[in-house]
């Protein structure tokens, strides 16, 4: 058995291995070009996506929390603390709503679930500086052109998802693999990311492990980093000159309901 790489194209002529995923078996294969890790063709996300936010995902406020913080230490990171940001994949819009009462400019986009947080605040093709991605990648079955998607909507992408291991860990032994709802069907190295990178003439900043940073001009991975740790012990640090948004947002709403 042999699959196509999702991500660069090349032929991949056998499966590392097959697991149990949502009562069938699947295999997994390992591109030797771009060492993307992904399924074979997945024909069952209508069944895994019956929710658009899988039961298991417990840590979504959590992460949301910890996101915000990413997102103005890589505005910073990028001289772009007053920039515009849309989240893409942003869900029931905590994120967005957390950034706007942080003073940041952020807006909602999400073709697959409903927007509970952020509602006035969708986007509607306008420019920004920063799309966020977050937790979406892993779902993506044709990542090159979401990714060529997101760069319509600006220069800058912003990311997470969990890097693979090398060797592939055994299905059992990783939890990210996501068998137990069958959303997660492609897993990104660092070769991935730059090959990525590379296609698109972008710079690539990545953690290592679960937060990476495609750039128009290229900025200081050390820089990025520290930047990060530093909201990361001193939450608000980078937005601290910016007015919160609570309330201007709050007199817009009401006005549009007149």
């Amino acid at each position: 058995m042999d699959s196509q790489c999702r991500v660069c194209g090349s032929f991949v002529n056998q499966s590392i291995f097959s697991a149990k995923l949502l009562n069938r078996t699947v295999n997994y294969f390992d591109c030797p070009k771009c060492r993307y890790v992904q399924t074979q063709e997945p024909e069952w996300l209508d069944q895994a996506y019956s929710s658009a936010i899988n039961n298991c995902d417990t840590g979504i406020m959590v992460r949301n929390l910890a996101n915000s913080r990413l997102v103005a230490a890589t505005l910073h990171s990028l001289g772009l603390t007053t920039g515009t940001v849309v989240d893409c994949a942003g869900g029931y819009g905590i994120l967005v709503r957390l950034l706007r009462d942080r003073g940041i400019d952020a807006y909602w986009s999400d073709p697959y679930c409903k927007n509970a947080l952020a509602v006035g605040f969708e986007f509607n093709e306008e420019s920004a500086d920063l799309v966020t991605a977050f937790e979406a990648f892993e779902h993506f079955v044709n990542p090159e052109i979401e990714l060529k998607k997101l760069f319509e909507i600006a220069p800058n992408v912003l990311l997470s998802t969990e890097l693979i291991a090398d060797p592939a860990p055994a299905a059992e032994n990783w939890w990210y693999y996501g068998l137990d709802h069958g959303q997660h069907i492609g897993f990104f190295r660092v070769q991935t990311l730059q090959y990525l990178a590379e296609r698109f003439h972008k710079n690539l900043c990545t953690d290592g492990r679960g937060r990476h940073l495609f750039s128009d001009k290229p900025i200081s991975t050390r820089k990025w980093k520290t930047n990060t740790l530093i909201e990361r012990f001193i939450p608000g640090f980078f937005s601290r000159n910016l007015p919160s948004r609570v309330w201007s947002d709050f007199e817009l709403m009401s006005r549009a309901k007149k």
